[in-house]
């Protein structure tokens, strides 16, 4: 017979369990807001907001909430680390125009120094020069007045040794905080394409076969209207770093258009003609994003093409782009 009671014990421990998992995940959506590092007191602020506002739908333990926190929580994390990339990426800027103005300050001090001290010593032994040839009063008084002179001269001289000292220090730290900074704000460049005027030199370059693969990504353009540039952005980028995953890593890949991306193969047409089956199987469709703390998701339909050189002249194939992309 079956055990009422100990299946209900049973189901007891799997709705603790439930309980439990939730409330861990609850506190470690909690401990993202609470820990995220400062940056830019508007950027954290609205971070953390979007992060408490998630924990408080998650709170509800509705199965649809649940399910999307997690495409929310993953795009929230993205963002914030493209954001402080960014702010590292600004402040290390800064931080190597301050060494520069540094550095010059620095030798336009050193080259000064050397030049006023030469003439201020050189007015000196005149000075002294004037001191031996006067009568006797007149000779003490020159005599101390030129010593008076070259002890300033001195102590002058140590001091602004001192602040360039000082200065090459602080040029030192600040480069040092460079190269910290540039490690740290090294942001993929997945994402950096070719515009059209550099592929089209790079189609009038190329010498022996190649094929070109077209897509054309319909939805970011409404994907503004409905939503915000920002998510058309991240809709982009998202779609470009699964581009290039899709490719053989040595291809050319850019940007014709808002909507429209080539890819330069040294690959047969049969071979590119299945790249562009797998990109049209596999790339279109919805994609998970951020709008205002919420996931939304926009949708790309892909239209997928291949031109051959065929030992055609470059700007044939220019042509044929042009046509596909119209």
């Amino acid at each position: 017979m079956i055990s009422i009671g100990k299946n209900l014990s049973e189901l007891e421990r799997c709705h603790q369990n439930l309980d439990l998992v939730l409330d861990c995940y609850l506190n470690a959506i909690r401990n993202a807001s609470n820990y995220a590092i400062e940056l830019d007191p508007q950027i954290t602020s609205r971070h953390r907001e979007y992060l408490n506002s998630l924990a408080e739908r998650v709170a509800q333990g509705q199965s649809g909430e649940v399910t999307d926190s997690r495409a929310t929580l993953r795009g929230l994390l993205r963002d914030y680390r493209d954001k402080a990339a960014q702010y590292l990426s600004d402040l290390r800027d800064q931080l190597a125009g301050t060494a520069r103005a540094l550095q010059e300050i620095t030798d336009a001090m050193t080259q000064n120094d050397d030049d006023h001290e030469s003439q201020l010593r050189a007015a000196v032994l005149r000075l002294r020069d004037i001191a031996g040839a006067a009568q006797n009063g007149m000779a003490e008084s020159l005599a101390s007045a030129v010593n008076t002179i070259e002890q300033s001269l001195e102590q002058i001289r140590k001091k602004n040794q001192m602040t360039v000292s000082q200065f090459l220090t602080e040029i030192r730290v600040l480069h040092q905080r460079i190269d910290a900074l540039e490690a740290a704000a090294s942001i993929d460049d997945l994402t950096k394409l070719f515009n059209r005027a550099e592929i089209e030199d790079r189609i009038r370059s190329l010498a022996g076969s190649y094929c070109i693969l077209l897509v054309k990504a319909c939805g970011l353009r409404v994907t503004v209207v409905n939503f915000s540039r920002e998510v058309a952005a991240e809709l982009t980028a998202a779609f470009t770093k699964r581009l290039k995953n899709s490719l053989p890593e040595q291809c050319v890949i850019g940007r014709w258009a808002e909507e429209d991306f080539i890819a330069i193969l040294r690959t047969s047409k049969s071979d590119t003609i299945n790249h562009g089956k797998f990109i049209a199987e596999h790339l279109g469709g919805s994609y998970a994003c951020l709008h205002q703390g919420k996931t939304v998701r926009p949708v790309l339909r892909l239209r997928v093409g291949v031109v051959d050189s065929n030992g055609d002249k470059p700007e044939r194939a220019l042509e044929k782009i042009a046509e596909f992309m119209q």
